[in-house]
């Protein structure tokens, strides 16, 4: 099947405003921003980006960060820890680099704790690392060693509770290994556990660590708990909760040169609904019990409502007709604080079982049991395209995380010909963290947009008063004019300007949104700052 370009949204933001280059695709409403891009929001032709995790500060939504493998050449399988990072809700992105430029770096999970400091736990050969982030990812100074060994492939955690393991750091390591940290991630101790590999962890309402694993040589789901690892006085015991029979890799689907074609993902229900303490586990399998599931591969939900004691399902997310032939695969689930369940997966279904694929998008109100048509959220893309050099897959996971108005994706795709990391907003925006559309705000004067991006004043943080996504002279000179001086906080009686001319657009200089225009903001501006 011939490779089919997307339909490409043109030199312009979301909002509409002429830029001098935008990474962006859509389909059918659903905007796919590229995320490493260089300074003027380009894509960097010949390089390679795959395995996106996300983290969003828990205690301000509009501030997030992408960790990714970034591979500054694709002619070379040389990987190393990309990030960037968004300061207005995933509008836009800032792309440095590597956290350590030059030093080989692998398999990014990103995580925050409950005030807002970001995790973010990687690889090389001989070690695993955590960086830590107090600016919302813009800086990530603090370096702490994990493991003294090579660790394919960990994930991280962090204790939100308000239980006696509050901000206690978890990472599980496959095989045998579950890394405790009780200082913050200071410091970690190594314990001893048993289960396979393609892990995923999580905490429960009630501080338990639930760990999900492949099992079984790969046909079966391990679901493990631990109750005891919150407390820092405990050695961590953890005890066989469930196995489900899933295989991760079925026969048919292709897909994935040398990845994974599905890991199991496992969250916990912190809502206030009935469905608080749910234990939920999603990942991609053959057929359940009776051969039912349509097509080589289809997207499996597993639940326990009854703290693991027993488990129900699998439950079929996709709804590809059971004639279908389609690859379900990369399946991933997030929780919204409100007891939604949203399901996110790479889908064949167009053609088959052959590599043209798409995101698609479902989600469930009722704890998994029943789950909504699913949409088809990004264009078409070709998953063969754009292998690095002798390291031929397109990764081995996506991340999201869900919020009560919508979920956030990072994900990996190759419209540009080659592999590059993408963010996708799926529902209304929510950068100011009110629960109520971005649009709703600003059409209704609850929050102004002098500049026109369609992104609400508190939320922006470039100093960009023409809004054309980008910070240069032009503004530059204009945060000149407001440096040390008052900062004019606009009313519904005395709107600003929105073409962003004159001083009623100088709360932009605030970048830091703190009340003034100061140092810091300077600091903020150079960080986005571009020159001809």
């Amino acid at each position: 099947m011939p490779w089919i370009k997307p339909v490409r949204v043109s030199t312009q933001n979301v909002a509409g405003n002429h830029a001098p280059c935008a990474s962006h695709v859509t389909r059918d409403g659903y905007t796919s921003i590229q995320v490493n891009v260089d300074a003027y929001g380009c894509n960097i032709p010949g390089d390679a980006a795959n395995e996106p995790s996300i983290v969003i500060d828990p205690t301000d939504l509009k501030k997030m960060a992408i960790g990714w493998r970034q591979f500054d050449s694709v002619l070379s399988d040389f990987r190393q820890a990309g990030w960037a990072y968004s300061h207005d809700a995933g509008h836009t992105w800032v792309f440095h680099g590597s956290l350590t430029p030059c030093v080989f770096g692998s398999d990014p999970v990103l995580t925050s704790n409950a005030e807002g400091e970001m995790y973010y736990v990687s690889i090389n050969d001989s070690e695993t690392r955590l960086f830590r982030s107090l600016d919302r990812g813009v800086t990530w100074p603090a370096v702490t060693q994990v493991t003294d060994y090579f660790a394919d492939k960990p994930w991280i955690t962090v204790d939100k509770t308000l239980g006696v393991g509050h901000g206690n750091v978890y990472v599980v390591t496959p095989l045998s290994s579950f890394q405790r940290s009780t200082d913050s991630g200071d410091s970690f101790f190594s314990y001893d556990a048993q289960w396979g590999n393609g892990n995923t962890l999580d905490v429960g309402v009630d501080g338990c660590v639930w760990v999900a694993a492949h099992g079984n040589g790969d046909t079966e789901v391990d679901v493990t708990v631990s109750c005891n690892a919150q407390d820092p006085s405990a050695e961590p015991a953890f005890s066989l909760s469930g196995t489900i029979r899933l295989s991760m890799f079925p026969v048919g689907c292709n897909v994935n040169g040398i990845g994974l074609f599905a890991q199991p993902w496992i969250v916990t229900d912190h809502s206030t609904t009935n469905l608080r303490g749910n234990i939920y586990v999603c990942t991609a399998g053959p057929s359940n019990p009776d051969n039912s599931l349509p097509g080589p591969a289809s997207v499996v939900f597993i639940r326990s409502s009854n703290h693991g004691k027993t488990w129900d399902g699998p439950i079929l997310v996709n709804d590809e007709p059971p004639s279908g032939n389609a690859c379900q695969w990369f399946p991933m689930i997030s929780v919204a604080s409100n007891g939604r369940i949203d399901a996110v997966w790479n889908d064949t279904r167009t053609y088959g079982t052959s590599r043209l694929t798409e995101l698609r998008y479902s989600s469930s109100s009722d704890g998994g049991e029943t789950w909504s048509p699913s949409v088809g959220v990004s264009p078409l893309f070709g998953a063969s395209i754009g292998y690095p050099s002798n390291n031929p897959k397109l990764g081995d996971y996506y991340h999201m995380l869900s919020d009560n108005l919508g979920v956030n994706v990072a994900y990996a795709a190759t419209f540009n010909d080659e592999q590059d990391i993408y963010f996708l907003r799926i529902g209304p925006w929510d950068c100011n963290g009110n629960q109520i559309d971005d649009t709703e705000d600003i059409g209704s004067a609850t929050s102004f947009d002098c500049n026109g991006n369609g992104v609400p004043d508190e939320c922006e943080y470039r100093a960009d008063f023409d809004g054309d996504g980008l910070t240069t002279y032009n503004d530059f000179a204009t945060f000149l004019g407001n440096f040390t001086g008052p900062i004019v906080r606009e009313t519904a009686s005395a709107p600003r300007e929105r073409d962003g001319s004159g001083t009623n657009c100088s709360v932009l200089s605030d970048i830091d949104h703190d009340g003034d225009v100061d140092l810091k903001d300077f600091y903020g501006l150079q960080q986005v700052f571009v020159t001809p």
